[in-house]
């Protein structure tokens, strides 16, 4: 089975906000360009996302903090007087697509139930089942907040290159390149298309790199690691 995990979705690095008091973040925007992704993070996604405790209000704040909580658990033995572990990655992930599952299920047609939706499609491409992972970013991209559609098309196109969908995959990148949001910027959509076409369109990724290596920070830096990797002419 084809498998694309958090890392190579780049959604361990990004932040969500929810008006009503939740808040992610990760360095925002400069994690964002400098890992290119999502994130469902992980997506996250996935997702390597901190949530500040102090500003969660309202029950469907809670229960998306209880779900992430639970994603974000670790899996190992436990340890007297450490955090509470998983026995097993298998069971942290039947746990976790319980939580974000029941809060969709509990608070329908909500910010956090997008939220959660976005969860599941990085766990999905975790566990190597990209058809399920591409619905779940599907349903935000076409369901969720501006904001939050755009990180579910950003790690849609992902998905759609591990899939061999390159054309598709372009095509939602330069979708966003043209409207980009607060999480995801027209720079950020280029450099996940160039590394995405490196293999099959090589020329099309260099002439993207090429615009982009110049530039100062974290988006040169990025580009000209990307550029190195690319086939001789």
């Amino acid at each position: 089975m084809a498998r694309i995990t958090r890392k190579e979705l780049k959604t361990d690095k990004f932040a969500l906000e929810v008006e009503h008091g939740l808040t992610f973040f990760e360095e925002h925007q400069k994690e964002i360009v400098r890992f290119g992704g999502v994130a469902l993070a992980v997506v996250a996604l996935g997702l390597g996302i901190r949530f500040y405790q102090g500003r969660q209000h309202g029950v469907r704040e809670a229960a998306l903090a209880r779900a992430i909580q639970v994603q974000e658990t670790g899996v190992g033995p436990t340890i007297q007087g450490a955090s509470p572990t998983f026995p097993t990655q298998q069971v942290k992930e039947e746990s976790a697509v319980k939580a974000f599952t029941d809060l969709k299920k509990n608070y329908p047609r909500s910010d956090q139930s997008e939220i959660a939706e976005y969860y599941l499609g990085s766990i999905h491409s975790d566990q190597g089942n990209l058809a399920e992972a591409e619905k779940s970013f599907q349903e935000v991209a076409q369901k969720g907040d501006v904001k939050y559609a755009s990180l579910a098309k950003l790690s849609l196109a992902q998905v759609y290159f591990a899939e061999g969908k390159p054309d598709q995959a372009q095509k939602v990148l330069q979708d966003l390149m043209a409207h980009p949001t607060i999480f995801v910027s027209a720079d950020q959509c280029s450099i996940t298309l160039a590394r995405g076409l490196m293999a099959t369109k090589p020329a099309e990724a260099r002439k993207i790199l090429d615009g982009l290596r110049n530039r100062p920070g974290s988006v040169g830096q990025v580009a000209l690691s990307l550029y190195s990797d690319l086939p001789p002419q």
